[in-house]
């Protein structure tokens, strides 16, 4: 709520979050411990492309343990939706795993602004098919 005599707050724009995000995934690829922990809110989850659902407590263990990307790219624009206090960023990733696998999905991360600054609190990725990502007429939901 805003009191007469306080500056309004300010939405930070898409150039942010992009960097936020990208701050992020490299910290994730770079197993950038301090980083990753300042990002993660500690109620984050993630959900894999095949449905697992994983705790903050849990990914950063794994990511902890072993590297668990070897790289993280992204492909074409980020998608934003932007307000005070969230931020909703949707793009296409290419994601390598230390075993050689690749996953290209679409991730979607939800920020909130929180006293420490902006952390993520969900994010989940949804494999795209390698052979066509753009739904036809007979299939398009």
């Amino acid at each position: 709520m805003h009191t007469p005599g306080q500056a309004e707050p300010s939405t930070p724009g898409e150039s942010f979050f992009r960097t936020l995000e990208e701050r992020r995934t490299l910290a994730l690829v770079q197993c950038d411990l301090a980083t990753i922990e300042e990002l993660h809110a500690p109620e984050y989850q993630l959900i894999t492309p095949a449905g697992r659902v994983f705790t903050r407590e849990a990914y950063l263990g794994r990511v902890r343990a072993a590297p668990f990307y070897a790289a993280w790219k992204v492909l074409g624009e980020m998608i934003f939706r932007l307000s005070e206090h969230m931020a909703v960023i949707r793009y296409k990733a290419r994601i390598q795993f230390p075993s050689g696998r690749v996953l290209v999905c679409w991730h979607t991360d939800s920020y909130e602004l929180r006293a420490s600054g902006w952390q993520a609190v969900w994010s989940q990725a949804t494999e795209v098919s390698q052979v066509s990502d753009q739904p036809s007429p007979s299939n398009a939901a």
